[in-house]
Formats: structure tokens, sequence, C-alpha cells
């Protein structure tokens, strides 16, 4: 065969990355149907041509022989093949038993990070879970990472969506809180190359400011200031306080908001004298970054999952978007901005979702701990005591869609353990992880790359506003089938007759008589038609719509230079479109934060951190990412170590009042002294069916932590999974 024959046969497909928030532009080089490599695409209007090695190394996930291809059944021997028939079959008829028994409060469904990125996946979890019953359960990754954030909007502007980003392409001063974007490539922040986005702040003559514990990737190339673990709401109050004692309250808060006299009674006793002893951050420093927010013309305060987790996670997201607000910098160029679909009528739908929310929240309790539910989500944190605690509503069926929770919630030994005693327990992924290994049944789903997609929760966090679109690059491996499609199958197969559930089996046998595939693109291609750029149903000539975004911009198409400012009256959906302050639970959380105190005999506190070459736990089976020494370590000040005459490379036991475990120590300069950071996702142990990632090994961080109630954020249910006390000792 000749070279001309041979790069005949390779294709080139414009697609785009969705590991992560910035969405990167790629280019799929397909060869007989098979996906032999991806590289950046230089052609994409933002990312132009970066990609990071995650993205690059995904056709190794793809490709992977560890990959689970078709349907497995656990049985005595371990798992076995079988055919979706007999799979689906099965789970339905058991599933149609436990439906029957105990209603719809004994089924629950687990969803993890990567369905954020599949509107197959979204689309399919929702319309299970909710659509099974008004008992059902449903845990959701957001509870580890995203929750405080989104109850924070409820709290201020009425609903949860959308989100305030900063306006990073005109903002002169950004400071980050709790944000290595370096690493993560940005969350709640849709911005490719964000790190030449942030040196371009520097390079136009402005500045950032990163504080964190740690002087991470991102802190190391630009101004650090360190701060005590989970101390961040310390901060924010005593900026408040500064701004009101001097009188640097923005006049454009007061046309904004209401409550702004209630807020400055709430932060009047954290002088930065008063929180100095929490933050370890000297009062001049504060006062000058208070100045500093005021004074700035164009100017942002951005935190992030270090913001989230600690023990006032909602409370510490709330200041972050009170700060803005009372410096003037919210909803104006260069400031915290919303980006908006411009969808007519959205503000209606969201104020109908708003209300619907804040009332659920109001009056829904979880079974276990009594918490309310936001966005409907429970703790994922309580699966494991649902799922163990008798009762009504206790969990007997179990699914679990694109997460590893046994890696990523509080002690997952005891999730562990829990999924054993499930009637059914069914997880849908491409590997059988820590957590799937303990599953009825492991059904193989399709990567990124084998379905069409449209990142439908990220277009409200883009920084530029921007609509891609993609088309499956090649067909799935094996026997895998998305999310959407497995679930549809599922449904018309048991005999549970609720109103969902019927009106998606008439559907489902209308589009069959037609020769066609229920599908939920049809939505999609709706809001792209409604939404900012879109053809409006034939109104707008030009415009987008699904398929002219897939034939005619493979690349996708920048909507807007800018996001628009000015608003608050599309995103508030109160009364007047008026920001409220003033809400009791947010006094409470407070005097809680104020009352707290340390246990005794555990002086450090222990913090996350993000690796360049992981996500999370599932991409740990990449050769690419996994080559050279890949050892998971715990760093530490070098005086704190000192003191407890421990060496770089000891192998030591970190002790929490919940867990312990043990890791080799790397000792550093780059970190506030009592924080000790390690990485999570790791504790690979030889339950799962991926050979490189349980040759990897490493130490489960979450099992530091609780699941006890008492210490899962009362607000916004979220795990506590920064500033816990520790203590490092030596293992012998």
């Amino acid at each position: 065969m000749t070279e001309s024959q041979v790069e005949s046969k390779a294709e080139n497909k414009p697609t785009f990355c969705r590991i992560c928030e910035p969405l990167c532009g790629m280019i799929a080089t397909v060869e007989d149907g098979r996906l032999t490599a991806l590289r950046p695409d230089k052609d994409h209007p933002l990312s132009a041509g970066f990609a990071c090695q995650k993205g690059i190394a995904f056709t190794e996930v793809v490709n992977d022989p560890d990959r689970v291809t078709t349907p497995l059944k656990r049985t005595g021997d371990g798992f076995e093949p079988v055919s979706w028939d007999a799979a689906l079959d099965d789970i339905a008829a058991r599933l149609t038993q436990i439906h029957r028994r105990h209603g719809s409060g004994a089924l629950a469904w687990y969803m993890g990070n990567p369905a954020a990125f599949s509107y197959s996946h979204l689309f399919a979890a929702m319309t299970f879970a909710k659509g099974i019953g008004g008992d059902s359960h449903f845990f959701s990754s957001s509870t580890q990472d995203t929750s405080s954030r989104l109850l924070a909007n409820q709290f201020l502007y009425g609903a949860p969506f959308p989100v305030p980003i900063p306006d990073l392409v005109r903002t002169d001063l950004l400071i980050m809180i709790g944000a290595n974007p370096v690493v993560s490539h940005g969350s709640f922040l849709t911005a490719p190359r964000v790190k030449d986005r942030m040196h371009d702040i520097v390079k136009r003559g402005g500045r950032v400011v990163v504080v964190d514990p740690r002087r991470s990737e991102t802190a190391a190339q630009f101004e650090w200031l360190g701060i005590t673990p989970d101390a961040d709401a310390y901060l924010l109050l005593s900026i408040l306080q500064v701004l009101f004692e001097e009188g640097l309250v923005s006049a454009r808060a007061r046309v904004q908001a209401d409550g702004l006299d209630w807020l400055r009674e709430q932060s009047a006793v954290f002088t930065p004298e008063h929180t100095h002893g929490h933050t370890g951050i000297e009062p001049e420093t504060v006062r000058t970054l208070a100045r500093d927010l005021a004074a700035t013309e164009r100017a942002a305060v951005y935190g992030r999952l270090g913001t989230c987790v600690g023990r006032n996670g909602t409370l510490t997201t709330y200041l972050l978007d009170a700060v803005n607000l009372v410096a003037g910098n919210l909803d104006v160029p260069g400031g915290s901005v919303f980006s908006t679909l411009g969808i007519p009528g959205q503000k209606w739908g969201s104020m109908a979702m708003g209300v619907s929310l804040r009332r659920s929240y109001r009056t829904k309790r979880t079974r276990i701990g009594g918490l309310p539910l936001v966005i409907g989500a429970e703790p994922a944190a309580f699966m494991a005591k649902e799922i163990t605690t008798p009762g009504r509503r206790q969990v007997r069926a179990m699914f679990i869609g694109a997460g590893n929770p046994v890696l990523s919630v509080p002690n997952g030994v005891e999730l562990e353990d829990a999924l054993e005693a499930t009637d059914l327990s069914v997880g849908l992924d491409l590997y059988v992880n820590e957590t799937t290994a303990h599953c009825d049944y492991v059904l193989p789903v399709t990567t990124m790359y084998e379905r069409d997609d449209f990142a439908v929760t990220f277009q409200m966090f883009q920084a530029t506003p921007f609509r891609q679109v993609t088309d499956a690059v090649v067909a799935p491996r094996g026997q895998a089938r998305t999310e959407w499609d497995i679930i549809v199958d599922l449904i018309g197969r048991m005999r549970v007759r609720t109103p969902v559930f019927v009106v998606l089996r008439l559907a489902a046998r209308r589009a069959a008589r037609r020769g066609r595939r229920l599908s939920p693109r049809s939505m999609i291609d709706m809001m792209i038609r409604m939404a900012d750029g879109g053809d409006r149903f034939g109104l707008r000539r030009g415009g987008l719509t699904f398929r002219r975004l897939a034939e005619q911009h493979p690349h996708g198409v920048v909507v807007a230079p800018n996001i628009r400012t000015g608003v608050l009256g599309e995103v508030v959906v109160y009364p007047k479109g008026r920001i409220r302050l003033a809400h009791e639970d947010i006094a409470s959380e407070i005097t809680a934060m104020s009352r707290r105190a340390a246990p005794d005999g555990y002086p450090l506190r222990v913090i996350g951190m993000r690796e360049p070459r992981s996500e999370n736990s599932w991409l740990h089976n990449s050769p690419l990412l996994m080559r050279g020494k890949r050892i998971q370590r715990a760093l530490m000040h070098t005086e704190d170590a000192a003191v407890r005459r421990l060496a770089d490379g000891d192998e030591v036991r970190v002790r929490s009042p919940y867990g312990q475990i043990d890791i080799e120590l790397a000792l550093t300069d780059d970190i506030v002294r009592g924080t000790v950071a390690i990485p999570h996702g790791w504790g690979h142990k030889g339950t799962g069916r991926w050979r490189i990632a349980n040759q990897a090994g490493g130490a489960n961080v979450n099992q530091l932590m609780s699941s006890d109630p008492a210490d899962v954020e009362a607000l916004a249910g979220m795990s506590w999974l920064t500033g816990v006390p520790v203590q490092v000792e030596p293992t012998c």
C-alpha cells in the first residue's frame, strides 16, 4: 500500500473537548472508523490551538483495553458479559418489583461530574430520577463542589442560575480565592486559554491576586496572598467592614440591592484586626485590598472550589458576591458579570423555577439529617446512610452515572459496604472502578467522541459568548450506548406507570414508527435557535441552528465580543429585580462560624489540590498521563515538618477525627504554616478493573472527611472537604 493510500483513509474532524469547562477545540484524526489521535484546533476562535495534556490523552480512554464495552453482570465469580436484552430485562423487572413494594422513594440516582458535559446524560438522569416519582432520591457530585454556589445565587437573586463570573477580557483587578485555573482551566467559568487571559490583565497594567493557603501553580505566576485554610469568609467579612467603615460603598449598590444596612450590621465586628487571627492576613493588607476594589473601575472577586467546600461554603460564596456588589463591581464591564443566553422570556422561566426551588428549599428535607435540598439534589455524603437506615424511603435500588463516589465522597468505605446491601445497583460508566465494582450491573456508555453534543450546562458561564456543537466523531466502541438511549430502553421495559414514563414510552413508539430514535436533540436545537445568535425559527436570517453549526461552523462561532452588562433586571427574579441581601440563614451561619472551636489534638488543616495530569479519578488509566513515577504526596511546610522531626520522602500517617491515611510526605515553603495539601481522586486498590490505575494506588484523602450530618454544611448539604483538622505523624 502506498503512503498516499494510507493517508487517504485518515479524516480530520473538528470537535471539542469535554473533560473540563473551557471546552477547547480539538481535531480528531479518524482512520478506518477508529480514533487515532487528538490535537488542538488552531482554527477554534477561542482556544486557538491550545489543549492540555488531558485532552490530548483522551484517545487512550476511547481505545482503552480496560474500558467496559459490553454489559456486565456481577456473579459469584466476578463480572460476566451479558446481552443488552438480558441486562435491561432483569434490571427492569427488579426495578418494577422494588417500585411496587416500596414506592419511588426506594430508588436513587447519583450523577457524577462528567454528566454535566453531556446533554444525553443530563436528560437521561433527570428523566429517570424525577420521572419515576416525587419521592425518589437524586444525589449529585454538585454537593461535592457547586451546590453552595447555586444556593448563594438563590438567596441573592431568587434563582440558582445564572452564575456571576469575572469579566476576564475587560477587568483590571482580579482577586481569585480558592481557585487554581492554571491547572483546572476554570470552574463556573468557561474561558479557553484562561491563563493567557489572566496574563493579559497584567500586560494591560492590571493585577491578579491569588488568595490561597498554597502557592499554587496559578499563585506562582501572579501575586500570592497566603491565607489560613477555610478562613475565606472571615477575609470577605473584613473587606466588607472596611468598605462600610471607610465610606467606600458604591452608589450603584444602593440601586441594585436591598438590605445594605443589614449587611453592614452583620460585618461590623469583623475588623481586619479581629479577623487577623483567623486568616493570618495582616490588617493593612486587608484594608488595601478593600480600597483597591473600590478604587479600581474594573475589578472582580472570583472564588471557586476552595471557597465552596469548607464549613461555611454558602456563606463564603454569598460574601464573594456581596463584596463585588458593595464595591460597585457587579454587572458592570470588567467586573463580576452574568453571561445570559438572551432567550426571549427567559426571565419568566427563571422566575417560575426560582419560586419552585425556593419553596422546595423551605419545605423538603433529607431523610437523614433533615437538611434542605438545593436544586433538588441531596447530599452525596448521605448516600450510604440512606441505603442502610431502615424506614420509609430507604434506598434499595441505586444508579451510579459517570461517577466514582467511593473515592469522592466522605467515608468511601462506608459507601462500599452500603452498596453491597442494596437490592439492585447499576453503574453506567466507562470502567469498572472502585464504586461500580460493587454494582450488580455495569452498563457501557459512550465517550464524548462517540456522541453528538452541545455543552448546555456551560453556556451561562462563558467569558466570551460562544456556540459550538459536534456530531459523533466515531461510532460507539463495542456495544456502548448513550445514557439517554439506555434509559429510554429501560423505561420502555418497566411496568411503572408515572406520567413522565407513560409520555416517554408513547413518544419513543411514535418515533420508532417513523423509523427514528427518540432524542432530546430537538430541545437543544430549540435552545440554540432562540438564544443570542440563533435563527429564531426563521425570523433571523442566517441565524444559528444545531445543524447549521455542525455543517457551516464546525469550529464554533463567537456570538458577541463581550458579555452584556446592565442585565440585573433579566437575572434577578425577585420583585422589582433587586438583589436581596438580608437572609436569616446567612446571619445564622455567621453566628455559628464565630462560635466554632477547633478540636484538641489536631493542630493542622488539610486542603485538597489539583494535579495537571489528573482529573478526579477517571483519567488514571491513561498511559500518557500516568507516565513516569506517579506518586501522590502530602505537602507540608518545612518548619511544620521540622517540629515533628519529619523529612522529605518520609511515610507519614495523616489522622483526622474521622479517619486516617498513610502517604509519602513532600516538604515545601510554598504553603501557609499549619496546612497540609493532599491531591484527591486517589486510593485505587484493585477492586476495579483498570490496571494502570490500580498499579498507581494512592491514598483516598476523603477517608479523612466526615459523613456525619453534623459535619455537612448546613445550608447546601456540601461535603466538608477543606480545612479539616488533622495531625501528621510518622507511620512507625
